[in-house]
């Protein structure tokens, strides 16, 4: 089987390749085909993964091209995980915010509709690509925001296209390992039997039920502190707080729940997330030293460390448990796993709606529990949304389906109008002034919007 990976000389895509090559990788690859716009970045990829290769037995034949169609002949999977504007756009999706006074996160709020405006044109024009040079391949999206740019593929490529995230799955593991139901695999509940719900919307969802050997797990495992300690989303968002929700919540709904903090933290902060990672991955492109593997693991040890420190008090570091384990790559693995082979999987995924959670639109894409087997994805049914979640659910997918149909239709209006939808975004004028601030920075929304 052939797998590509567009954004080849991404700094993750080495761990890509060690799931790939790894002796328990649950699917072969026989060739992985990286593309990229970046020779440059291309080239040193290739170097730290060509390194890996040699010493696994099951390595790929590796192919790097910046040729797209090049790298799609033959593909039976797409791995898309880009980054539109690179680091620099994140600075600014970040900043640009943070200056009218509103949160500044990559995928949260302003910043992540930003990053979707400018995003989706090149998205839908690769699903249009695919659709024509491998349209029997299966797309793996993990751009983000992985939801607005899944549903954004949707109407190109339909089932065919479907996202992915670690952060779910992340938590359904902790809290089975808690739950004493043992340690599930990245993508897949640990046995038939464990049982769970979770429903959302990509970086915004809860942990509802979990099942083991048939008896419910979550409230004993909320009532008690011993418990909640070893799970980093409790630490996160407060032991009291997530009793009162009766629910785990994605880490991503610290920005939602914790805004204030969460604004004055990142405020505080001598730089932003994107600022520390432009610096961070910035030196690292531009000097990989004379050991490109070993100048990568550093630095990804460095990344992993220090990711939401803004949810955490100055000085504390995160559990060594919290970082290991499969992230993103696992996830993917264990999806095409399932799709080719046949054997079921159970897996969290961003999927159509279709009547899942019925005050949303059908062809809405939300993120809960699925079953995957060789005839497809096949999200099972939940139990119904109610009170804040889905209120916080329904006006949050407002303001994406607004964003998609700006950046489908080269709207300003509409832009304005899915910027003010956002529960993040506390005035429609600050909306207009965020619309035009990015459309100011960024010459690709410049054009787009009218």
């Amino acid at each position: 089987m052939k797998l590509t990976i567009i954004g080849g000389g991404g700094f993750r895509v080495p761990q890509v390749f060690e799931a790939v090559a790894s002796d328990e990788a649950p699917v072969r690859i026989d060739e992985l085909s990286l593309y990229d716009i970046s020779p440059e970045r291309l080239a040193i990829i290739r170097v730290i993964v060509e390194r890996i290769a040699s010493e696994r037995r099951f390595a790929p034949r590796i192919t790097v091209t910046t040729d797209l169609e090049e790298a799609l002949q033959g593909a039976d999977f797409v791995f898309s995980a880009v980054r539109v504007g690179g680091t620099a756009g994140r600075v600014a999706d970040e900043r640009i915010a943070l200056e009218l006074g509103v949160l500044g996160q990559e995928t949260v709020g302003p910043g992540g509709l930003a990053y979707a405006l400018r995003t989706i044109p090149f998205m839908v024009s690769l699903a249009e690509t695919i659709r024509r040079v491998a349209p029997e391949a299966w797309v793996i999206n993990f751009t983000n925001p992985a939801g607005i740019v899944t549903e954004a593929m949707r109407g190109v490529l339909g089932d065919r296209v479907v996202g992915i995230c670690d952060t779910p799955i992340g938590l359904l593991r902790r809290a089975a390992a808690v739950a004493g139901a043992g340690t599930p695999p990245p993508g897949a509940s640990a046995s038939s039997e464990l049982a769970f719900d979770y429903v959302g919307l990509n970086h915004l969802g809860w942990l509802r039920s979990l099942e083991v050997d048939g008896v419910e797990r979550l409230p004993e495992l909320l009532a008690s502190d011993a418990s909640l300690q070893r799970i980093e989303e409790a630490r996160l968002l407060g032991f009291d707080w997530v009793r009162a929700l009766g629910a785990l919540p994605n880490e991503y709904l610290y920005y939602y729940s914790f805004t204030r903090e969460a604004n004055e933290s990142i405020r505080a902060a001598a730089s932003t997330r994107g600022e520390y990672l432009d610096v961070q991955q910035g030196a690292f492109f531009a000097n990989p030293g004379t050991d490109p593997f070993e100048s990568w693991t550093r630095t990804r040890h460095e990344r992993e460390a220090s990711y939401m420190a803004e949810s955490r008090e100055e000085g504390e570091e995160r559990d060594v448990e919290d970082v290991a384990g499969g992230g993103y790559e696992s996830v993917a693995l264990d999806l095409m796993a399932a799709l080719s082979s046949g054997t079921p999987a159970t897996m969290i995924l961003n999927v159509r709606n279709g009547g899942l959670v019925p005050a949303l639109p059908e062809d809405a894409v939300v993120e809960v529990g699925c079953v995957v087997d060789a005839d497809g994805v096949h999200p099972w049914p939940i139990a119904s949304v109610e009170g804040e979640m889905l209120g916080l659910m329904t006006q949050v997918k407002a303001a994406e389906q607004l964003v998609i149909e700006a950046a489908t239709r080269g709207s300003r209006e509409l832009a304005w109008r899915g910027f003010a939808a956002h529960p993040l975004v506390d005035s429609v004028s600050v909306a207009r002034k965020l619309v035009d601030a990015y459309s100011g920075h960024f010459g690709s929304i410049h054009k787009l919007l009218r």
